[in-house]
């Protein structure tokens, strides 16, 4: 039976990995891809200190309340101590990022490259642009203490249950995930109570949330459950022999 030829085109390797079985001789190649795509990320975000990851959605315009919210969750962050990281895109990452640079703080970002070509927005000191969503969303999370999330669409949730199943299965430690808005959010907190009424997830799972829509019980909450929990990472020096820079 022959193939129906699509009306789009998916144009990235991840998605030609994503098809199935390739040749022995493609899926080495795409795997030393991957590598260098790690090694890159390693290098250019080993001294950004302890981040902030602030997820949400790439589509809110400045003059939202969404966005205007992010710039304010930024600057906060970044006046903790933190170093604000986002997905480097336009919308509430922008605000985030946006937040922190203005405020003095520092500002990165891990910007996806799509087809239709997402820049990285212009407030960011460092940002990396990586091929592949996975290694994207490992180094948002590698790097941080604290996880917010914004409204988003699908790829915010995405997120925002990565960083709930890593803590849920001790894969990473019990870091603070804050949820910005809760009327935003309400249907998504009403089915994760549903899910620990039927006991798809535990009570104790309840716990690794924080609703508000106040920026500073955010601020009191990340300083409590990271700051005063795990401490700030002592930023280490570049390395002149590995090619290293802040």
């Amino acid at each position: 039976m022959g193939k129906k030829k699509n009306n789009y085109r998916l144009q990235t390797d991840e998605s030609l990995f994503l098809r199935g079985p390739l040749s022995r001789v493609k899926e080495l190649f795409f795997t030393f891809r991957v590598f260098f795509s790690f090694i890159n990320g390693f290098r250019k975000m080993h001294f950004i200190g302890p981040c902030v990851t602030v997820f949400g959605s790439a589509r809110f315009k400045k003059d939202s309340e969404h966005y205007k919210n992010a710039v304010k969750i930024g600057e906060a962050v970044s006046k903790l101590g933190f170093t604000v990281m986002t997905g480097g895109g336009p919308g509430i990452m922008e605000a985030a990022n946006k937040g922190a640079y203005e405020a003095g703080g520092y500002s990165v970002g891990c910007n996806i490259i799509l087809p239709f070509e997402q820049k990285p927005n212009p407030y960011l000191h460092k940002w990396i642009d990586i091929r592949y969503f996975f290694v994207r969303k490992f180094l948002l999370m590698k790097y941080s203490f604290a996880f917010v999330v914004m409204p988003g669409g699908i790829g915010t949730l995405d997120e925002l249950f990565e960083s709930l199943t890593l803590i849920q299965t001790k894969m990473i430690q019990n870091f603070p995930i804050v949820i910005f808005d809760s009327e935003y959010h309400k249907e998504l907190c009403q089915h994760i109570q549903v899910m620990a009424e039927n006991e798809s997830i535990s009570l104790e799972d309840m716990k690794l949330l924080f609703v508000t829509d106040s920026v500073d019980d955010l601020v009191t909450h990340i300083e409590t459950h990271a700051i005063k929990k795990f401490g700030l990472v002592e930023k280490k020096n570049p390395k002149w022999w590995f090619a290293e820079n802040k």
